[in-house]
């Protein structure tokens, strides 16, 4: 008697076994690597992303964690490169495209590979010891210049050009990177980049963006109110300046003639009044408040001549703390406990048509504010972007200060001693060995696509140029051919390249170990009577 197949799951869940599960996979993380690989390299295309909820917001952008982030994903195998592209943004902030292109890669060799039969773990096996060789390449020919100052800081230079130059700001690469390599050199070698400011101002172009050392507060000076302040002593504060309003709700009050109204509003003013003296007899000549300040206690603090600054957003009042070296406070019984903030000058500048506060001469060195101008706010968006990439490299950078050149030569380099490895390893893993040789050499040849370059020449050219012993060639977009990487200044931060090479062999073994999909059923909705 036959037993039929049971069945486990229910109705409408479904599963793919086997080969269809795989291929499901390999199709969509490919068609993932093919969406951003466009975006690669210094002649990479922009893609425009209109989101269908309200307003219809479209966002303009080269940056491959922000395009994957805004896609809706029905793929799980998908899912894992948007995440790996995710994690190489918060971890090392650039090569988040790279990461995707590379894991695509690693899966389409992989492809072929399971088409002849090999299984998948040898696939994975050889894929280990692939990476790692690639990575002990990486780490013979990373430079170091950290002990002569200005080596490295041209070193971080041409780190921030390279980095820029696939952005929209290339144009004037020159002008951001020094503006990006100047922020990180005051952070002092931490990677905190709380501490540099960027204001978007729309108007004016790109080239007026400039860096400020100190603060800017995008506010306004009030009313009859000092426009500038020399030795600031700021209280930074979150409370309630309105409170000159009953705000018992639901309470009512009973009186029997107007005087009595009188009496409660005056008790409300002098409730008002003895907070606005506490708030000055810290001894300050300026006070931030998160929140609003109504008239009458801006009256008061003006009469004291202390400047009063309203409803400062809060990221910047937190950061504006940080800086100055105050606290936030949000009692003000005890004046000695509280930790007031300190800074030589408070003064009203104008940026374009706005006007700005401006503190400079803060206790914390390091702060400064990078002020960005562009045509209009997508513009503004995209440089930020690509600012913030830059920022976090370098940051990076100033802590690792391994230096490797760009241009798809670190590439070269790993895939020349991935194929030794090949050669010297028995058994099927060679062939996996080698596939991973051919997924690194799809980056320059990538990048050359989207220059319009004849791709397969430059590549061969390369490789030519790779088995000499000593090489720093690699491919020149701007003039089309094989280029010296060291004459050009294109270089790489090493721990970028590192990061991008180990997570996406993660995640391609990740795909590959997978044999069976299982889509659950959506809960059905319940007819509620």
């Amino acid at each position: 008697m036959v037993v039929q197949n049971a069945r486990l799951l229910k109705d409408e869940a479904t599963e793919e076994k086997g080969d269809r599960a795989r291929m499901a996979s390999f199709v969509g993380a490919m068609a993932i690597a093919d969406l951003v690989k466009t975006t690669l390299g210094p002649k990479g295309m922009d893609k425009i992303l209109q989101s269908t909820g309200r307003g219809h917001s479209v966002t303009v952008t080269n940056d491959g964690a922000t395009i994957l982030k805004s896609l809706h994903i029905d793929n799980p195998a998908a899912k894992v490169l948007v995440d790996i592209s995710k994690v190489q943004d918060d971890e090392v902030g650039d090569g988040t495209t790279s990461v995707v292109v590379l894991a695509g890669e690693l899966l389409r060799e992989a492809e072929k590979l399971v088409n002849k039969k090999i299984h998948p773990m040898t696939i994975i096996a050889g894929y280990r010891m692939a990476a790692e060789c690639a990575r002990s390449a990486l780490l013979q020919k990373a430079k170091d210049n950290k002990q002569d100052p200005d080596t490295f800081k041209s070193d971080l230079m041409k780190i921030a050009m390279t980095t820029l130059s696939s952005k929209i700001l290339s144009m004037d690469k020159e002008q951001f990177a020094k503006l990006a390599v100047d922020a990180v050199l005051r952070l002092k070698g931490s990677t905190n980049l709380e501490s540099i400011h960027i204001i978007k101002k729309v108007g004016g172009s790109l080239k007026d963006s400039f860096l400020d050392e100190g603060f800017i507060l995008d506010k306004k000076i009030g009313i009859g109110q000092p426009k500038r302040i020399e030795n600031a002593k700021i209280l930074v504060a979150n409370t309630a300046m309105d409170t000159d309003k009953v705000k018992i709700y639901g309470a009512r009050v009973r009186v029997d003639s107007m005087a009595k109204v009188a009496e409660i509003e005056g008790a409300e003013k002098d409730k008002m009044k003895d907070k606005v003296q506490k708030i000055i007899n810290h001894g300050i000549n300026c006070f931030v408040n998160r929140q609003l300040i109504y008239n009458f206690p801006e009256e008061l603090f003006a009469d004291a001549g202390v400047l009063a600054i309203e409803h400062a957003d809060f990221d910047g009042i937190e950061r504006l703390a940080l800086v100055t070296g105050g606290e936030i406070a949000s009692t003000f019984d005890n004046p000695e406990s509280v930790k007031l903030g300190h800074c030589k000058l408070i003064e009203e500048i104008m940026i374009g048509e706005d006007k700005l506060i401006h503190f400079s001469g803060v206790e914390m060195g390091q702060a400064c504010t990078i002020v960005l101008r562009g045509a209009s706010s997508h513009v503004l968006d995209e440089a930020e972007r690509s600012l913030h990439d830059a920022l976090c490299v370098l940051s990076q950078t100033v802590n690792d200060s391994r230096v490797l050149f760009g241009g798809g030569w670190p590439e070269m380099i790993m895939s020349k001693e991935v194929d030794e490895l090949a050669r010297k390893t028995p058994g099927k893993r060679s062939h996996a060995i080698e596939a991973f040789s051919h997924a690194l050499q799809a980056i320059p040849t990538i990048i050359a696509d989207n220059a319009g370059l004849d791709s397969a020449e430059l590549i061969s050219q390369l490789r030519a140029e790779h088995h000499k012993e000593i090489t720093n060639a690699g491919i020149d977009v701007i003039s089309g051919g094989v280029g010296d990487m060291e004459k050009l200044g294109i270089s790489e931060s090493f721990k970028v390249k590192q990061a991008v090479l180990l997570s996406a062999t993660e995640a391609a073994e990740m795909i590959l170990r997978v044999d069976e999909i299982i889509t659950c059923a959506p809960r059905k909705r319940e007819d509620r009577m």
